[in-house]
């Protein structure tokens, strides 16, 4: 008598064992898959959490503690200074308005942009990317709070090289630039 050559009935031919990716059972590799998706997501959602909070922060200090509302400029070396501007627009100043539909038109965009992202956090594979989109959900729902609390972004962070200023920004923008930067290199 010889030994069956196919597949156990119900196999997937060439797995051993008729088993799923890398020889494992069907069910899993797709509980292997499950629990990429959801730490993919937990990841992309802890970094937007500390994002937000850590812009949130660093606004309050500075807006509520320190004052910087009040204050003129405050140096501190010969490259960075703290700037109170509040930022009707969105990055550089661009689409800039006083309007109340304005601000309203901008925070929503803002906030349908951090749900598109936050939804496809699960469907990433790449710690890589679930940080860019963390970074960039963060940041966008913290400077969307700014402009329905104040009416505008508060932004601060004043980076310069003599005479020549960059434009002043905030925690949040770093965030999303350095996520757009990671999603698009």
């Amino acid at each position: 008598m010889s030994a069956p050559t196919g597949p156990a009935p119900g196999a997937e031919p060439n797995t051993p064992n008729g088993g799923g990716q890398n020889g494992a059972a069907p069910a899993e590799t797709a509980s292997a898959a499950d629990r990429l998706q959801y730490r993919m997501l937990w990841l992309g959602l802890a970094i937007a959490l500390l994002i937000g909070v850590l812009d949130r922060l660093s606004k309050w200090w500075l807006l509520d503690v320190y004052g910087l509302a009040t204050r003129p400029p405050t140096r501190l070396g010969d490259y960075l200074n703290l700037v109170m501007v509040w930022n009707q627009g969105v990055s550089f100043g661009l689409l800039a308005g006083s309007a109340s539909w304005h601000r309203l038109l901008l925070a929503g965009f803002a906030v349908i942009v951090a749900i598109v992202l936050a939804a496809a956090l699960p469907r990433t594979r790449s710690p890589w990317v679930a940080t860019a989109l963390g970074l960039v959900v963060g940041g966008a729902l913290s400077n969307a709070w700014d402009r329905l609390v104040y009416g505008a972004v508060a932004d601060f962070i004043d980076v310069h090289i003599g005479l020549y200023h960059w434009y002043t920004f905030n925690i949040a923008d770093v965030a999303i630039s350095v996520g757009a930067a990671l999603l698009i290199f």
